[in-house]
């Protein structure tokens, strides 16, 4: 998406203030108000990504990986998330808002695709920018002097410069949760994975990034088995937690060790995250102790 967008022109006077107004209160209303949309659409749109790249089965890491019909797939995806979260129905285009028929448009790109049957109705505009970790969400009436002169082989338009000038933002530039590979230095990446069992990429994981939150999916890539849980707990000496207190790292919960975790001065884990930490001195380890978890101490 582009880094600079023109401020938006819907307004009361503008022509389509009076169709995008209601829609734009009608969706923010049903997602149970402005935070819960900035906060939830987000979040399904890591999901949706996340799930089609399906790192623990294939392997791959990341949206550029995929196959030309998957990353269509998405768009399907976030039009079914989105029906979901809002809680409508399915209606002559994607769906029907207000008793108005209402088309859902998704990129990973710079710009929207809309087909002939969806000019002059109102088009949900969904956005999101992988490199950046940026979502976009907006409504606009796609009147064909918004849309640019050429089109592709399916006779489908594009939003032109001037008419991204027409588009009410329901929000934009919105932080949402960045794929953890990317933001993962590549030599780390490339030495987890290297590990011939599920224990030594897991205690890799966890050696090699520590202090910051990693998501369950991301235990079950690294693990690359079904009972992918079990390499994280302890395991008669043989288990992720053991090798890594060994080495005087404590690995955590955010679902059971959340006091520790706050006390410790480590991010706030959510409750399916992990996060590891070497300890540094003689009272973090009693801290641990007193919390269930032995970790060797002097780590010399």
């Amino acid at each position: 998406m582009k880094l600079k967008l023109p401020d938006s022109l819907v307004r009361p006077g503008h022509p389509d203030f009076g169709t995008l107004s209601p829609l734009a209160e009608e969706i923010t209303t049903r997602a149970g108000g402005a935070l819960a949309l900035e906060h939830d659409v987000p979040q399904r749109l890591r999901q949706c990504i996340d799930d089609v790249i399906m790192t623990p089965k294939t392997g791959r890491r990341a949206y550029e990986e995929l196959e030309k019909t998957e990353k269509t797939y998405i768009g399907t995806r976030v039009e079914i998330e989105l029906r979901a979260l809002l809680r409508l129905r399915k209606g002559r285009l994607d769906t029907e808002i207000l008793g108005q028929d209402v088309d859902i448009k998704h990129t990973m790109g710079g710009n929207w695709m809309i087909p002939t049957e969806a000019i002059d109705c109102a088009c949900l505009l969904v956005a999101a920018d992988e490199v950046r970790a940026r979502c976009y969400l907006g409504l606009i009436v796609a009147r064909p002097e918004y849309l640019t002169a050429g089109q592709n082989k399916d006779a489908k338009r594009s939003i032109s410069a001037e008419g991204f000038r027409h588009i009410l933002w329901l929000f934009k530039d919105q932080p949402y949760p960045a794929n953890f590979w990317r933001t993962a230095d590549e030599a780390a990446v490339q030495q987890i994975f290297a590990g011939d069992t599920g224990n030594e990429r897991m205690a890799q994981l966890f050696r090699l990034i520590q202090r910051r939150p990693v998501p369950r999916d991301v235990v079950e890539a690294v693990a690359q088995q079904k009972d992918f849980m079990r390499r994280i707990r302890s395991d008669k000496g043989r288990g992720t937690r053991d090798l890594l207190a060994r080495d005087g790292i404590l690995l955590l919960s955010g679902q059971y060790d959340s006091q520790l975790i706050k006390a410790l001065d480590l991010p706030p884990c959510a409750g399916g995250e992990f996060i590891s930490c070497r300890i540094e001195n003689e009272y973090h380890a009693r801290m641990a102790a007193q919390s269930g978890h032995a970790v060797k101490w002097p780590t010399s």
